[in-house]
């Protein structure tokens, strides 16, 4: 059975883009970026918000050849996984193994994850905080930045009550921390 995880960098604060929707304060250095490649090995399927589908969609086609090892090994394991983008406005996808869905349905990201042995992230706090409150979360990973932004997009939603058992954390030496909690019943 596949795990669902919800994975981001966040500010300190609990910030995933600042009050402008900017979001360059988060670019993970080679250290950083080289933990989460490892962690995103295992995912087979990323269940993508629309906004998070049209960022991501850049490793699809942006030229790696001359990018550090470390970039060009996302651009893989981005291309390798399916990819389900949930919007009622995309009218089309442009990235390989990638399909829309309208709705999110617990029910279908349930079976979904009974039917794999890979990992399932899901990308974007709106979707995420939809898969958060039905319960479809098994486990959050937050790369905690050193900074605060003051406002913006949060990692969490409001309305969110998670109780959480921590699997590991890690400090890397540009201080960002990275938590990974899996989600209690």
């Amino acid at each position: 059975m596949g795990t669902l995880i919800y994975s981001m960098l966040t500010s300190l604060d609990g910030y995933v883009a600042d009050e402008r929707g900017n979001f360059d304060w988060a670019e993970p250095d080679e250290e950083v970026h080289t933990f989460v490649n490892d962690l995103q090995r295992t995912v087979g399927t990323y269940l993508l918000g629309r906004r998070m589908y049209e960022v991501l969609v850049a490793w699809e086609t942006m030229p790696i050849g001359g990018e550090p090892a470390y970039i060009r090994d996302y651009a893989e394991i981005w291309q390798a996984a399916e990819k389900i983008v949930y919007s009622t406005t995309l009218e089309r996808v442009s990235s390989a193994r990638t399909r829309i869905e309208r709705d999110f349905d617990p029910g279908a990201v349930e079976r979904l994850k009974a039917s794999t042995e890979s990992d399932l992230v899901v990308g974007g706090p709106g979707l995420a905080a939809r898969a958060l409150r039905a319960g479809s979360v098994d486990e959050v990973q937050l790369f905690v930045v050193p900074v605060v932004v003051g406002g913006g997009t949060r990692f969490l939603p409001d309305d969110a009550r998670l109780e959480l058992e921590l699997l590991n954390e890690r400090r890397f030496g540009n201080g960002t921390v990275h938590l990974g909690y899996r989600t209690r019943e």
